[in-house]
């Protein structure tokens, strides 16, 4: 009896250590995830794109491929287009935890005016000097701020270039003369065609709040001040800070915007319309040599003809169009520039979180895996936003040399005339910060057409100079100036 007591209790001390001791192992695991250094480093990576719906499964076959190359994990968030300029400022400004964030140059420079950001350009040559080598020092000068590199920018079509995108479809239909149709008055032409043979319920400019119609400022250098108002004109010697949406060639096309919208060109709720439908019958995007290729998966659309329209141009802004930037309160700062490493020099992993998972939503097309074949169309992250061009495998209908002529695209691009000069906003925040509010007011309605600009830009800029837009074009002259004196 006492035996059978006594084996009793041993019984249930053993099962009492294997719970306490699995117990132990689950919690042990999840401060692994969150932090302790004796675990695997697991990193959040905050991206900008539509969230595949096997994203998952995407990301446990890329972090068995990255924690065998480098020993860290990743955990990818997504943010959609409309909803990240909210997301962005929601991470920087209640400190939430992460490790890797992709920014733009509408953001960067103010938040690492913010400090949200560590500064990169000690640990760049020693933690990850393959990736500083691969990008040319041109580029890096274009990232940086006050001279300080605070994020990786992506090598890629790093100049500005801008396209004109049709539907083939309805290039045949109407015997549009894509190459010939570069500016507003030839493409009212073809928007009235289109619109006359389609209907009613047919819109020929399909635009979305955010985007407006893209490429409408390109020809001014916004300075990465992150304010489109605000601006120099590329070409501009004198380097005049000027209030863009006053010049004449701006206004031209507002007025043409605002015709369209009037007319039924561009679809009515374009001022609220956040996502942008497939299928449209013509766009205009930034892109590079066979960027069509993908707009066509995207778009779902059989075939696009492209006309470029605009430049290539070299600005910081340009080249500070994609980054990803390292918090400034990451416990894991090196492992985080060994994974962006990886990411930009490594085919393997660049192919996987641009064209998801192998066997699913993609497979090789030649037996050296350099060229890819896309079987679904539902991995749409940002591929812009993750890591280098040049590292990645081309589209099975994309020219096979596409990315030496990005490249030589890269080459021929003409500079701006402030390329170099990044403005010290640090006594400009509170100017900036009203008058973006201000600007996010109107710039729905006018960058859609949905406002008359003769009645809507004096307003726009009269309120914009009472947040402080002349206080802000004065400081950043005088800054210009003594930079190029």
């Amino acid at each position: 009896m006492r035996m059978s007591k006594w084996k009793a209790l041993l019984c249930l001390a053993a099962m009492l250590a294997v719970i306490t001791g699995l117990f132990s192992g689950c919690q042990n695991a999840e401060e692994g995830e969150s932090g302790d250094s004796g675990k695997t480093p697991v990193l959040t990576w905050w991206l900008i794109g539509s969230q595949p719906e096997n994203l998952a499964d995407g990301v446990e076959k890329i972090n068995a491929y990255i924690e065998e190359k480098i020993g860290v994990r990743v955990n990818i968030k997504m943010a959609s287009y409309s909803d990240w300029p909210d997301k962005i400022n929601q991470l920087v400004n209640t400190g939430e935890k992460f490790d890797i964030m992709f920014t733009n140059e509408t953001k960067y420079s103010r938040q690492v005016n913010q400090n949200a950001f560590a500064d990169l350009t000690d640990l760049l040559a020693s933690e990850a000097p393959v990736l500083y080598k691969s990008i040319p020092q041109e580029v890096w000068e274009g990232a940086k701020i006050n001279g300080r590199i605070y994020a990786v920018p992506t090598y890629k079509d790093s100049s500005l270039t801008q396209y004109w995108v049709f539907d083939d479809a309805y290039v045949q239909k109407y015997q549009i003369n894509v190459a010939a149709t570069k500016d507003f008055e030839a493409l009212d032409k073809v928007f009235t065609a289109m619109k006359q043979g389609e209907g009613k319920s047919f819109y020929p400019l399909n635009l979305t709040q955010g985007d407006g119609f893209s490429g409408l400022l390109s020809d001014y250098d916004g300075l990465t001040l992150g304010l489109q108002p605000i601006g120099v004109r590329y070409d501009d010697a004198n380097r005049r800070v000027v209030s863009v949406l006053e010049q004449e060639e701006v206004m031209d096309r507002l007025k043409m915007l605002h015709k369209w919208y009037g007319a039924g060109i561009i679809n009515p709720d374009a001022p609220t319309q956040k996502d942008a439908v497939k299928g449209r019958a013509f766009f205009s995007a930034q892109g590079y040599p066979g960027a069509e290729v993908g707009w066509q998966v995207n778009e779902g659309v059989e075939k696009y003809d492209t006309v470029q329209v605009f430049g290539p141009l070299y600005t910081n802004g340009t080249i500070q169009g994609s980054l990803n930037a390292v918090s400034s309160n990451s416990s894991y700062k090196k492992e985080a520039l060994k994974l962006l490493q990886l990411v930009n020099t490594d085919r393997k992993l660049r192919d996987m979180l641009a064209f998801g998972v192998e066997g699913t939503d993609f497979e090789y097309a030649n037996s050296e895996r350099t060229v890819v074949k896309r079987l679904t169309d539902t991995w749409q992250i940002g591929n812009y936003a993750i890591g280098s061009y040049f590292n990645l495998s081309t589209l099975s209908d994309a020219p096979a040399d596409q990315w030496d002529q990005v490249k030589a695209l890269n080459a021929r691009a003409e500079s701006s005339a402030c390329l170099g000069f990044t403005p010290d906003i640090g006594d400009l925040s509170t100017e900036l910060a009203n008058c973006q509010q201000t600007w996010d007011k109107y710039r729905y309605e006018l960058l859609t057409g949905a406002s008359d600009p003769v009645k809507m830009v004096p307003q726009i800029v009269k309120e914009l100079n009472q947040s402080g837009m002349d206080k802000i074009i004065t400081a950043v002259q005088a800054q210009i100036d003594a930079y190029y004196q």
